[in-house]
């Protein structure tokens, strides 16, 4: 592997996702906290994604057969060596300078799959050429937000095609930035030296003169917001799987099932952009049942245990990601810290398996869940 990061050290007493959040947060000065830590309004989607989790409790069977358990999943075409896939997360050099860069080696080393976000810190070439030839590696997917120059975002497909990127997801739930108010309170500017440097060159929309009664988040940004005849064009652009992210509505789910794309991300975004949302875990049953398999679902969104990513495999996801706990162990270690995060969560998910009866993901189902009489 080329340029492969420093590693760095665990700290001490670190031995939870919530142990790497408390650590990062002596680290993160209060610009990149906000950035990273914050989520839209009063933040109740991101404290209802966490409580959903927790709310579900496992209902174990015992005495049956472990022996050749494994964690392994099956998604578009490759098996994955466990379900955990590393979510689109921007300006990563925030939090250390290795950035993208040191996440994707983690993620390889890992096994685990790596979304890198259009706004990533690094060029997208640069991280899939640090991570191409790792035996061990997870997919390689490339987050895209659609932009208002679709030549331009065409080009930005072309590139991550050439890189070696696996499947293109497609953001599709922010259209406009959330109400922010941590990062407004905190002042947010990107650092010196920090930039998304994947949109160098896109030229800004020509300037808009507002007549009364005119909106410039309506008549401005949203004008060029993509609708799904926006999938469609995507779908034909590239050679790629398309996956969408962002979903919280079936028929939503069931519109992108009709377009046969490659997958669904049941997700809010982690609670960024629209508050009062419902948590991902209330809504991706209701999900599941709507699309019946005709494509594979992932979720996001507070995920922060073995036990967690087992529920979510429970009512339907074939895969997860998580976004700041990785984020944190970046800040704590570099690329070990990443690592760390991973490792905790599949040994954690191995232990929640074998006490719960499940000897393989494909065994847990709606059942593995409690329901009260």
């Amino acid at each position: 592997m080329n340029d492969v990061p420093a590693l760095g050290t665990i700290p001490p007493g670190v031995v939870t996702l919530a142990d790497h959040e408390a650590h990062a947060r002596t680290l993160l000065d209060n610009n990149a906290w906000a950035y990273f830590s914050g989520g839209a309004g009063d933040e109740l989607t991101v404290r209802a994604n966490r409580q959903a989790w927790d709310t579900l409790q496992l209902h174990p069977r015992v005495l049956r057969p472990l022996a050749g358990g494994h964690t392994r999943v099956q998604l578009l075409g490759r098996t994955l060596a466990h379900p955990v896939l590393l979510a689109p997360v921007a300006f990563q050099r925030m939090a250390h300078p290795d950035g993208e860069l040191a996440t994707a080696y983690a993620a390889a080393v890992q096994g685990a799959g790596l979304v890198l976000s259009t706004q990533a810190s690094l060029p997208l070439e640069t991280v899939a050429q640090a991570v191409s030839s790792e035996p061990q590696r997870g997919p390689l997917w490339f987050q895209l937000y659609m932009q208002h120059d679709r030549g331009f975002t065409r080009e930005l497909v072309q590139r991550a095609e050439r890189a070696g990127y696996e499947a293109l997801v497609l953001t599709v739930d922010a259209p406009s930035s959330g109400a922010r108010d941590r990062v407004r309170r905190a002042g947010f500017r990107l650092p010196p030296g920090v930039s998304a440097v994947n949109l160098e060159g896109l030229r800004p929309p020509a300037p808009l003169t507002l007549q009364p009664g005119q909106s410039a988040l309506f008549d401005g940004l949203l004008a060029s917001a993509p609708t799904w005849a926006d999938v469609e064009w995507l779908q034909n652009q590239t050679r790629l799987p398309v996956l969408v992210k962002g979903v919280l509505h079936e028929d939503d789910a069931r519109q992108a099932a009709a377009l046969q794309l490659a997958g669904v991300i049941v997700s809010n975004h982690g609670g960024r952009t629209l508050d009062t949302t419902p948590a991902t875990a209330a809504v991706l049953p209701r999900i599941a049942d709507a699309v019946a398999g005709e494509l594979p679902l992932l979720v996001d969104g507070g995920i922060r245990r073995g036990t967690d990513i087992l529920k979510a495999v429970a009512l339907g996801a074939r895969a997860v990601l998580v976004g700041r706990p990785y984020l944190y162990g970046l800040a704590n270690a570099g690329a070990l810290g990443v690592a760390h995060v991973l490792r905790l969560l599949r040994d954690e998910l191995e232990i929640a398996m074998a006490l719960s009866g499940c000897a393989t993901l494909e065994q847990a189902s709606r059942g593995l869940l409690f329901k009260p009489a």
